[in-house]
């Protein structure tokens, strides 16, 4: 089997970055790695959601910034939406395309904010281990005994390997949640979060197959673009917090 050498190279590199970011583990460095990561998701967004007003990407700047001294950045994406119904209302057109980007991706990367700023980055940790396992797991189980096709969106996937991913990132995920919240609460966020990440790499999927295209980008040779990576996070970020500030 012939190995990507471009891939290992991109994996070895994000993986040695996100690394010192967490070592260093200071607000304004990790504000500023998932702000760039969320500048270069917001492009991909734009190109698969067919969007050319180039004035949003200011618009998503500014919100990153206020993201910064903002307690609670998830809060911000209720008012970007009400902004955009008022600027509707006020020039008498229904159009919600706009919003699209706003909803997917800046909505999640804002959570993704607020899970360090209420959690700390124990909590990220956790989040990247319950997504990465669930994603290797299911495609080691599908690639080892994968028949049944899981959906047509995503054709490669199958039910054993997403049942195999979702067990493994729940049971391996969860041992670590267990450092700050009591095991049957951190199995049951690790499932559920591993089951999200799931839906949360589908929905890129269909977005790119809407948009007829192979990859979100190209930023990350042998990888795609950031969306590439980072899909399933995008839905698992959000039930992380909704979870831990219900229970925890």
């Amino acid at each position: 089997m012939s190995i990507d050498k471009d891939r290992v190279l991109t994996a070895v590199v994000l993986i040695v970055t996100i690394a010192i970011v967490a070592f260093i583990d200071t607000l304004f460095l990790t504000w500023l790695f998932l702000g760039i990561v969320f500048m270069f998701a917001f492009y991909e967004s734009m190109r698969l959601f067919k969007i050319e007003d180039n004035s949003l990407y200011f618009y998503a700047l500014v919100l990153w910034l206020i993201s910064y001294f903002y307690p609670n950045p998830d809060d911000l994406i209720f008012l970007v939406l009400i902004i955009f119904a008022s600027a509707m209302a006020y020039q008498g057109k229904l159009d919600f395309k706009k919003s699209y980007v706003f909803i997917y991706p800046a909505s999640s990367f804002l959570f993704t904010l607020a899970l360090y700023k209420g959690f700390g980055i124990e909590s990220l940790i956790w989040l990247v281990l319950v997504v990465a396992l669930t994603d290797t797991g299911a495609y080691l189980v599908g690639k080892a005994i994968g028949k049944t096709k899981f959906c047509k969106t995503s054709p490669n996937k199958t039910i054993e390997g997403v049942v195999g991913g979702v067990l493994i990132g729940t049971i391996l995920g969860s041992l670590y949640g267990t450092l700050f919240v009591s095991f049957a609460l951190s199995l049951f966020i690790s499932f559920i979060v591993a089951i999200s990440s799931v839906f949360g790499d589908l929905f890129e999927s269909f977005l790119k197959r809407n948009a007829k295209v192979k990859d979100s980008g190209n930023i990350l040779p042998g990888h795609g673009g950031i969306l590439d990576r980072v899909d399933g996070y995008m839905f698992g970020s959000v039930l992380m917090v909704v979870l831990l500030r219900g229970f925890a």
